[in-house]
C-alpha cells in the first residue's frame, strides 16, 4: 500500500515524537518530598541533610529538588518514618531505627551498652554491617545512609556520680535495647522520640535524658538540668541507629542520569558524612553545657567498669531474644564489633 503525502509526513513527525520522547523525559525535573522529625537548626537537618540535598541538586544541575519538610509537618508520628517512604507518602525518610521496636533485630545490635564511640567511625561500620548481614531488614526501600550518633550520656536534674544513683529514676531511653539496659540498672526507663525530652524535663516526667551531646543544643538541655554524666574509655554507655530511606518505586522511576547522581551520593561515604556531622556537634554541644558553668562529671576507669559490668546483662538478654528469631546474636555482634574496630584505625 503506497502512503499519501499527507500520511507519510505524519508517520515522519510521529517517529520524530517517538525518538524525542526519551530524550524530553530524561531533561524533565523530579521534585522529592524529604520528611524526619527534627527541627531544622539541629545539626542533622542543617549539616548533614542540608549538605546532602545541597550536593544531590547541584550535580543534577536542578532537575532533581528536594523539599525538606522538618518536624513531621507531613502528618503522623515519628515512628510512622520509615513506612512513610516505604508506602510512598514521602519520597525520602530520615528515621530512627529504634522508634520501631523489633522491626530491625539484626540492625539494633549496634545499640548494645558500651559499644560504640565515635560517631563518624561507628556510622562506616553499620553501614558496612547492613550491607553484609541485614540487608533483608531494608529490603522495602532503598537505603541511602545508615550512622549512629556519638557516645551517649545522661543528663541529670542531681548528680550521677556511682551506680547507685541511677536507681529508681525515671529517665528517658530512646529504643527498646536502652530501656531493656536502664531497668537492668535498676532506673526506671520512660520511652519517648527526642522531640518530647526538653517538655518531659520541665515538667518532671523524667528526671533525667540519655542523649548525645549533639542533640542537646535544639533541646536546651544545659539550660533545663545543669548535671551531665559521661564514662572513661572509647566507648560511650550506648546509641541510636538511623537511616535516610527512599521510597522504592520513587527511585526506579528516575531516569537512570539522575538514578547516578542518587547513587554517587548514597552509601559509605554519606553514612560517614552524617556521623561526622554530629561528632562535630558533639563538641559544640559540650561547650554550651561548659559555658553554662554546668557540673560535667567523667567517671572514672573503676566506676565504668561497675557501669559496664552491670549493663552486661542486657547483652545477654538480647541474644537469648534474638536466638529466638533464628538470630545467632552474638555472632552478630562480634562481627559489628570488628567492623567499629576496623574503621577506628581507619
Amino acid at each position: 500500500m503506497q502512503l499519501t503525502r499527507k500520511q507519510f509526513l505524519g508517520s515522519m513527525v510521529g517517529a520524530a515524537a517517538a525518538i524525542a520522547a526519551p530524550r524530553a523525559f530524561s531533561q524533565s525535573t523530579v521534585t522529592l518530598r524529604l520528611h524526619q522529625f527534627l527541627p531544622p537548626q539541629a545539626p542533622i537537618p542543617r549539616d548533614a541533610i542540608g549538605n546532602w540535598v545541597k550536593k544531590v541538586q547541584e550535580e543534577s544541575k536542578g532537575r532533581i529538588r528536594i523539599q525538606q519538610f522538618p518536624s513531621m509537618q507531613l502528618g503522623g508520628r515519628p515512628p510512622e518514618l520509615f513506612d512513610q517512604a516505604k508506602n510512598g507518602v514521602v519520597d525520602i525518610a530520615w528515621t530512627v531505627l529504634g522508634y520501631t521496636p523489633g522491626r530491625f533485630p539484626k540492625t539494633e545490635v549496634f545499640e548494645l551498652p558500651f559499644f560504640t564511640g565515635k560517631a563518624v567511625h561507628s556510622s562506616a561500620a553499620i553501614y558496612d554491617y547492613i550491607q553484609q548481614h541485614a540487608a533483608d531488614e531494608f529490603q522495602d526501600v532503598k537505603l541511602l545512609a545508615a550512622h549512629t550518633h556519638g557516645a551517649g550520656l545522661f543528663h541529670s536534674k542531681t548528680p550521677i556520680t556511682k551506680l547507685e544513683e541511677i536507681k529508681g529514676k525515671k529517665v528517658r531511653g530512646g529504643s527498646r535495647i536502652i530501656n531493656i539496659m536502664l531497668e537492668q540498672l535498676g532506673a526506671v526507663p520512660v520511652g519517648m522520640p527526642v522531640p518530647q525530652v526538653g517538655e518531659a524535663l520541665s515538667k518532671g516526667v523524667i528526671e533525667v535524658a540519655t542523649l548525645p551531646w549533639e542533640v542537646a543544643p535544639s533541646l536546651r538541655i544545659p539550660q533545663l538540668v545543669k548535671n551531665h554524666t559521661g564514662f572513661s574509655g572509647p566507648h560511650g554507655l550506648y546509641t541510636q541507629t538511623f537511616a535516610l530511606v527512599m521510597n522504592p518505586a520513587k527511585y526506579n522511576s528516575l531516569p537512570d542520569d539522575l538514578k547516578a547522581v542518587i547513587d554517587a551520593n548514597s552509601g559509605l561515604e554519606l553514612s560517614k558524612a552524617f556521623g561526622q556531622v554530629l561528632d562535630d556537634a558533639d563538641v559544640t554541644g559540650l561547650k554550651m553545657a561548659q559555658d553554662a558553668k554546668n557540673n560535667i562529671i567523667t567517671l572514672d576507669e573503676a566506676e565504668t567498669k561497675r557501669w559496664q559490668d552491670a549493663a552486661a546483662s542486657t547483652r545477654e538478654s538480647w541474644f537469648t531474644e534474638v536466638k529466638g528469631r533464628g538470630i545467632d546474636g552474638a555472632k552478630l555482634a562480634s562481627e559489628a564489633e570488628r567492623l567499629v574496630a576496623q574503621y577506628s584505625v581507619s
